[in-house]
């Protein structure tokens, strides 16, 4: 993927994110991630239905680098289920450490295989994905 098209699907994401909207009770499950040292701060409501992930939203504050992460891990995760998802957050990981990964399963993900580059912007990207990591062991 190069530079640009890397841009625009993060500029993309973080001026139209998908699903920006608190959904609180309805059934959905609410975990807040937040980065101590900036003002990331991001409700994630997760709908889950057995084992499926049914509807990820979201709400808060946070840089472009989270608000389109969160948005790009909302449209590759909705309809997974939990086992895919975290295989998913897993290769997510990966790549933003640096490692090995399996760039067919992120997708346009993949805009963030840099960001292992800038440490300070690691935490951006990979903090809703630590979030709905949260929400679905505690939902097992």
């Amino acid at each position: 993927m190069d530079n640009e098209t890397k841009r625009e699907i993060i500029m993309e994401n973080y001026t139209h994110p998908l699903n920006r909207k608190r959904m609180d009770g309805c059934g959905y499950y609410k975990v807040n991630t937040n980065n101590a040292s900036c003002i990331d701060n991001i409700d994630i409501y997760v709908k889950f239905e057995n084992d499926l992930i049914k509807d990820i939203t979201f709400e808060g504050e946070a840089c472009a680098i989270s608000i389109s992460a969160t948005s790009v891990m909302i449209n590759n995760l909705i309809g997974k289920t939990k086992e895919e998802a975290l295989e998913f957050i897993k290769e997510f990981e990966q790549m933003t450490e640096g490692k090995t990964y399996n760039s067919e399963l992120l997708k346009d993900a993949n805009a963030y295989n840099d960001i292992y580059k800038q440490g300070n912007r690691k935490t951006c990207a990979t903090l809703p994905f630590r979030g709905l990591q949260k929400a679905i062991l505690e939902n097992k």
